[in-house]
């Protein structure tokens, strides 16, 4: 342990952490992580949800009050908790945990989907679309698919913003990334023994989460704007 020297000390702008590293460099590292493993996350959970909850919408009877069953069981469970309890059961690193985060949103995904697709089933285009005799899939993908793609890509947005707080989370506690890892989580978690020395190592990275959570909530709810005023 080198101990974390202050902002400004031998051109260190924000200083450096107790390994020494310097804390604006690490930080700018840390953003690789804390982006793609919510792109990630809201992809997969995505791409789950599109399936199962177009499925579900168009198939109806006992498809749809299955997958409906499933998703209100899973949808009862506490995310955050959970997914901390699978983190420390299976353990495996920070992709491990992105994957076990993408299965836990899935559910939410797909309740929404399904909600989006049933208000447009019997749209007139839908029926003209039927008396073609279009196939299932084609209908779905090249009539349903672009009338709630704005309801899918806000929940994108959110997902992101929702999961980098997820991952940082259990980044704090220690679950799933390595120590030496560039990672905000892990920043704000080696950060609490060196607060006096330079406070830095934990503004930096807290402000990186904040800043970034936040603009892709903003992203998420303009689009969520935009597509309401498209409907009027």
């Amino acid at each position: 342990m080198l101990g974390a020297v202050p902002a400004g000390t031998d051109g260190h702008v924000w200083g450096t952490d107790a390994l020494g590293r310097d804390v604006l460099m690490l930080t700018i590292a840390g953003a690789r992580t804390a982006i793609a493993g919510p792109v990630v996350i809201a992809v997969g959970a995505m791409a789950i949800g599109l399936v199962f909850g177009l499925l579900a919408a168009y198939t109806g009877g006992w498809v749809d009050w299955l997958i409906s069953r499933v998703v209100e069981l899973m949808l009862s469970l506490p995310t955050l908790l959970l997914a901390i309890v699978l983190a420390g059961l299976i353990g495996g690193g920070y992709w491990v945990n992105v994957l076990v985060f993408m299965l836990l949103y899935a559910p939410y995904e797909i309740r929404l989907v399904r909600s989006a697709a049933l208000s447009h089933l019997h749209d007139p285009f839908l029926d003209a679309a039927r008396l073609l005799e279009l196939s299932p899939v084609r209908i779905l993908a090249r009539h349903v698919f672009p009338v709630i793609r704005p309801v899918v890509g806000a929940a994108m947005f959110l997902d992101m913003s929702n999961a980098l707080v997820s991952l940082s989370s259990l980044s704090f506690l220690g679950l799933g990334i390595s120590p030496q890892a560039a990672d905000w989580g892990r920043q704000l978690s080696d950060a609490r023994d060196q607060l006096f020395n330079n406070p830095m190592t934990a503004i930096a990275p807290g402000i990186a989460i904040i800043v970034v959570s936040v603009a892709m909530n903003i992203v998420g709810d303009w689009i969520t704007a935009r597509a309401d005023r498209g409907e009027r």
